[in-house]
């Protein structure tokens, strides 16, 4: 049987995430069993987005087609990236060439080593303009970022404007993501699974890469 390499792109969950906290319920000591209570923002660590994050259309998390949550994914090496530097078209490099509509693409910056700094948050690599309007004429199905947001958090006019662009065109937002050094292809099956909240504007998702 042909075996395939599986990476795991998401961060654990825990308590030192903004907007997480985790804690006990139960215990096998007193109860019989362990259990925790877990507290999670929508958008805490690897998730996903749904249109009504930024109130462009009235899609929530639990309605996004699940057929579109397994593609077909380029990987970017884009690990020479400058801090707070706009992703371009010609970042792509041949990929703009041989992407065919409805194949998801990931950003691979290296970004996620920075997790726990600072400037995961406030130094991040943005999509362009250019690059969000080259995703809605391509039909990029996911676009894969390891930064928390596709677009400067501290900016609102930026990440409105950039998340507004992206989920008109229908392209479903992962951000957050790790562990994109493991890949050593150019492509990748792209599994993303975000937790099915009713009415979600976002949630954490298990994000994962099978490579040949």
């Amino acid at each position: 049987m042909h075996s395939k390499k599986t990476i795991d792109l998401t961060l654990p969950i825990n308590n030192k995430m903004g907007g997480v906290a985790i804690e006990s319920a139960k215990t096998l000591a007193v109860d019989g069993w362990n259990a925790t209570t877990l507290h999670l923002y929508s958008h805490s660590g690897t998730h996903m987005d749904a249109p009504l994050h930024f109130g462009v259309n009235k899609q929530t998390i639990d309605k996004l087609p699940t057929e579109r949550l397994i593609s077909e994914a380029w990987v970017v090496n884009l690990t020479h990236i400058k801090p707070k530097e706009e992703i371009l078209v010609s970042h792509l490099d041949t990929i703009v060439n041989d992407f065919i509509p409805g194949q998801s693409i990931i950003l691979h910056t290296n970004w996620s080593l920075k997790l726990g700094t600072a400037a995961y948050r406030d130094d991040l690599p943005r999509i362009s303009v250019e690059l969000a309007n080259w995703c809605g004429e391509k039909k990029v199905n996911i676009l894969g970022v390891e930064p928390p947001s596709v677009a400067d958090v501290n900016n609102i006019d930026e990440v409105t404007e950039i998340h507004h662009m992206l989920m008109k065109n229908d392209i479903i937002i992962v951000e957050g993501l790790c562990n994109l050094e493991q890949i050593t292809s150019q492509k990748v099956t792209l599994i993303a699974l975000p937790l099915k909240v009713e009415g979600g504007d976002g949630a954490p998702s298990r994000v994962i890469a099978l490579q040949d």
